[in-house]
């Protein structure tokens, strides 16, 4: 029974995946017409838009499976005021930069881990952690980033 669901799904999925395809190619229509093969074309379509779907529920469960297996520890009495000034000043960043900062500092990720999460290399997080860090330093003061974080520069 199960296997007859799983084809279901997989068959419901090549639909949507044709069907986003045929848009796309309507959409590049002039390209399709001058192309030498534009079987073969609508074929590598077809191709790329099936990888960048895997590689989006690769990175989907991943991010699940870290943020399901870190457990970050919980305040007893948290210091209201601090917490929404912490949560205004991240909202101010970007979404990657903000992204590095809490899966690095608040979920306690790895940069590995945080790369892997992101979909984006190891060094593009560290970049990125060092841009959002001096940043939040510039929205809290230094001392509030560093007891954020918990580290002393």
């Amino acid at each position: 029974m199960y296997a007859a669901q799983g084809l279901g799904v997989a068959l419901a999925l090549g639909d949507l995946l044709a069907a986003d395809a045929f848009v796309a190619l309507w959409h590049r229509w002039d390209r399709v017409q001058r192309a030498d093969h534009p079987v073969a074309y609508a074929r590598g379509v077809v191709a790329n838009m099936a990888r960048a779907r895997i590689r989006a529920l690769t990175r989907e469960r991943r991010r699940i499976h870290l943020f399901w297996t870190a457990v970050p520890g919980r305040a007893q009495h948290p210091d209201v005021d601090a917490v929404m000034d912490v949560r205004r000043a991240l909202a101010r960043l970007p979404f990657r930069k903000r992204a590095c900062v809490v899966l690095r500092h608040a979920l306690d990720l790895s940069e590995k881990d945080t790369a892997l999460a992101l979909g984006t290399s190891v060094g593009t997080v560290k970049s990125q952690t060092s841009k959002a860090m001096a940043e939040l330093q510039r929205l809290l003061g230094a001392q509030a980033a560093e007891e954020l974080t918990g580290t002393r520069h």
